[in-house]
């Protein structure tokens, strides 16, 4: 019944529920760059220009935090705030942002909406999402206040009052929400906290928060025990927690005696540093440490960490964390010779393992053919550094090697699109590719012959 509802809907609107999340994502960012394009956005009064405006907007909506220019030193107020309120509504979603004001107004939530919804939180029916859309937007601005109190602490007597107050709120949004966005000045980030406890650790909280996925939040708070969590909440747990280990590891590691990074910092910063490096490569975009100085195996290693990105139905980019770990525990299986997908006495269907691979396969064509069209559009670049370009982009992630403000306009309209693909791609994809094969279910099958690989 909900099925054929399903398609009298979007037969009336000739919009399935992908293109209208694609389109608002759009909307957005076009009314994002005609605000950051007036005078009054930048401190010199005058317009940056629509290209680097639509740049600034589309990297706030993709929660992505590649910037053009300074934020803290070109944007006035009027302009900071245009861009958190972007990154905001980029963070949660616009359907979310939507139901929020209608649950304010009290307005009725209308099937339309409620499919519109259930397509942008991943969930797999239209059963509690309005009550799940209230879960996420309470946790959110709880999880953002306790991180902006704890921000305070150390803004408020380095800034005063109003403007600490404004620094803690804008961090604090920018971190749950993965945007990478800071007002430190000169493109310095959070270097000047390298060894500072308080704000390596609440930025990192935010940040993996807010990269676990809305679902597996609202799933912890409601259960408290891992053996009754859904095999989705077990494997972005525990996936979260083996990239977090690693990331820290590899970076003390590789950097431990580098005296441009961590080889200058005292023990306590060694061991902050190394963990907020760890943590900020899945889609965060902040660093406490010059990324221009890493040496290529951290570099390389960021990259890896960029392209799996956060967990599904989070504010995070990349592949996710669960589509990477469908696609290890199928490798493993096929090593211990099982026919089937198996983790944690669970089997994984064929059909979700396909479409990882089809997932991963299509977001790495994406980036090879990005930094391709980069290294000829801005060939004064190393190779490296614009493979992390393309990546960073594509991940929505924010950090960079220093090249972007010096993009041509080419290459800056080529990473306009990457962080709008990365930011909807992977999950559109995801959506066409399981309504494909659920539509194509019960067709004629070819002959079986086998071929040899390997």
């Amino acid at each position: 019944m909900i099925e054929i509802e399903k398609n009298r809907t979007m037969g009336k609107l000739k919009l399935t529920s992908s293109q209208i999340i694609v389109i608002g994502f759009a909307s957005v960012i076009v009314m994002g760059a005609i605000l950051l394009s007036l005078p009054i956005a930048s401190i010199s009064g005058k317009s940056i220009g629509f290209i680097n405006a639509l740049f600034t907007s589309t990297s706030a909506v993709c929660v992505t935090g590649l910037v053009v220019v300074d934020t803290a030193t070109y944007w006035t107020t009027f302009g900071q705030t245009i861009i958190i309120l972007l990154i905001q509504v980029g963070g949660l979603g616009f359907m979310t942002m939507a139901t929020f004001f209608a649950l304010i107004i009290r307005r009725k939530i209308t099937l339309r909406e409620r499919l519109v919804i259930q397509e942008a939180l991943n969930q797999f029916n239209t059963a509690g999402v309005v009550r799940l859309t209230r879960y996420v937007l309470i946790t959110t601005f709880i999880i953002e206040g306790i991180g902006a109190f704890l921000l305070s602490l150390r803004f408020i007597p380095m800034y005063g009052t109003y403007k600490g107050i404004g620094m803690s709120l804008f961090h604090a949004i920018s971190a749950f929400c993965n945007a990478g966005f800071d007002l430190m000045g000169n493109f310095t980030s959070l270097t000047r906290f390298a060894d500072d406890f308080l704000i390596n650790f609440t930025i990192c909280g935010l940040i993996i928060l807010g990269g676990l996925g809305f679902t597996v939040i609202v799933e912890v708070l409601q259960k408290r025990k891992f053996a009754k969590y859904s095999l989705h909440t077990k494997l972005v747990l525990y996936i979260t927690g083996i990239l977090i280990l690693f990331g820290f590891l590899s970076v003390f590691l590789l950097e431990y005696s580098n005296e441009a990074t961590l080889g200058s910092l005292p023990f306590k910063g060694k061991v902050l540093s190394a963990l907020f490096h760890g943590v900020t490569p899945r889609t965060a975009g902040f660093n406490t440490l010059p990324m221009d100085q890493l040496s290529m195996a951290t570099v390389f290693i960021t990259i890896v960490l960029m392209f799996i990105g956060g967990s599904s139905g989070s504010t995070a980019g990349g592949v996710k964390t669960t589509t990477a770990g469908v696609i290890v525990w199928t490798i493993i299986c096929v090593i211990k010779g099982k026919e089937d997908t198996e983790v944690f006495k669970k089997r994984i269907p064929r059909d979700i393992v396909n479409r990882s691979l089809a997932v991963i396969g299509i977001s790495m064509a994406l980036i090879i053919g990005v930094t391709m069209i980069l290294s000829i559009t801005d060939n004064n670049h190393s190779f490296i550094e614009i493979f992390f370009e393309a990546t960073s982009a594509f991940g929505t992630v924010g950090l960079s090697l220093g090249i972007t403000p010096s993009l041509s306009i080419m290459g800056k309209i080529v990473v306009i699109f990457t962080m709008f693909a990365g930011r909807v791609g992977p999950f559109t994809i995801a959506l066409a590719l399981a309504k494909m094969q659920q539509k194509n279910k019960g067709l004629i099958k070819y002959p079986e012959e086998r071929v040899i690989v390997g």
